[in-house]
């Protein structure tokens, strides 16, 4: 009788729950449903998900902004003027607000400059005026030298290649006659778009350097409070920045252009001046803009004083860069910015694509006021807790 009873089966009632624990193995067993699709996915590639919808957002919201901005050309190009002349003229400012009212020493420093500027600008044309003559004799005397160079070895070019160049320019010229007016009429409309950017320049420059501290409380005290140390340091970071950098491009511009008028003149190149003024503001450029400018220069050596001068000349490019490598930058610049040469190379070429010559000229300090916020954001300030 034992034999056949067994344990009683209780039929349709539930058995005991089963816990979730530890299995052999050490992982966790029962607490969720075996077929999710959240388990079959690797933890790196939902990492490397949650980086990439990340990234696209951030890389949306980077291309709407520069959309934005290149919509508001005129005024954004207006601003960074002002700000460029603002890091400029502040110290002069700063030293004669000890002994005037400063908005009569931000009217002097204006003035003061608008006639460097308009002095050089018309010794540079009555420079160009002066020589024309004697240029174009030169040049006319320089073709016959580059025939003559360009027919014998290694080139063995038939006789009259300059000139013959110089012919299919004019044809060229004639017969495109209407559509180089229209680039023309253009070019005259951007001309009149720069003027009224340049004057908007002048006018914010003018609070900027009046104001610009009052303007700047004025807006940390429209953020939460939380917020305005963070701000705080990030402006003063962006700040010391753009104004370091665009006082030590100026000085490396300067230098540039002395060297080479010094070079050009013993060399006994023409039109000295205007190339020095284009080497200054060439050099704004950096890494390409002081080359293109030498070549240019090369250029007129070539055709007023012969091969060779236009040899030494294009030998300029190689010193100048050393120059300006090794010595100024790091003297200059290294105190106020610090990117690395192959990322101020990317920058340039990627604000060339972007922005043309404009794009080219703004790329260096975009980023490297970005890379200082970044700085200042990472670390702490003691003087803020």
């Amino acid at each position: 009788m034992t034999a056949g009873r067994g344990r009683p089966r209780h039929r349709g009632r539930p058995g005991p729950a089963v816990r979730a624990g530890p299995d052999r193995a050490g992982r966790r067993t029962g607490s969720r449903p075996a077929g999710r699709a959240g388990e079959r996915v690797p933890p790196g590639l939902r990492t490397a998900a949650g980086y990439a919808w990340r990234l696209v957002a951030l890389g949306v919201a980077a291309y709407l902004a520069v959309a934005v901005l290149t919509r508001l050309e005129l005024p954004v190009i207006a601003v960074f003027l002002a700000l460029v002349i603002t890091s400029v003229l502040r110290p002069p400012v700063d030293l004669l607000a000890r002994r005037m009212p400063r908005a009569l020493a931000v009217l002097l420093a204006l003035l003061a400059t608008v006639a460097l500027v308009g002095g050089i600008l018309a010794l540079v044309g009555t420079t160009v005026a002066g020589e024309w003559g004697r240029l174009g004799g030169e040049l006319h005397g320089g073709l016959g030298r580059i025939d003559r160079w360009l027919a014998g070895a290694p080139f063995h070019l038939h006789p009259g290649a300059a000139t013959d160049l110089r012919a299919r320019i004019g044809d060229f010229v004639a017969s495109h006659r209407s559509a180089l007016l229209s680039t023309a009429l253009s070019g005259a409309g951007r001309a009149v778009e720069l003027v009224t950017g340049l004057a908007l320049a002048v006018f914010c420059s003018v609070f900027f350097l009046h104001s610009g501290d009052r303007m700047w409380t004025w807006w940390l005290r429209q953020l939460p409070a939380r917020t305005r140390p963070a701000w705080r340091r990030a402006g003063q970071a962006a700040w010391h920045t753009f104004a370091g950098y665009t006082r030590g491009l100026l000085i490396v511009a300067a230098t540039n252009a002395v060297l080479v008028g010094i070079a050009l003149a013993v060399l006994g190149v023409p039109l000295v001046l205007p190339l020095v003024v284009l080497e200054f503001v060439a050099t704004l450029i950096p890494l390409i803009g002081s080359p293109i400018a030498l070549a240019v220069a090369a250029l007129v050596a070539l055709a007023a004083r012969g091969p060779v001068v236009a040899l030494l000349v294009l030998g300029l490019i190689v010193v100048i860069g050393q120059i300006e490598g090794h010595l100024l930058h790091p003297l200059v610049l290294g105190w106020s910015v610090r990117i690395h040469p192959v990322a101020v190379a990317l920058s340039v070429t990627g604000g060339a694509v972007l922005g043309g010559v404009l794009g080219a000229l703004v790329a260096v300090p975009v980023v490297s006021v970005a890379w200082a916020v970044i700085g200042a954001l990472r670390h702490d300030s003691p003087d803020d807790s």
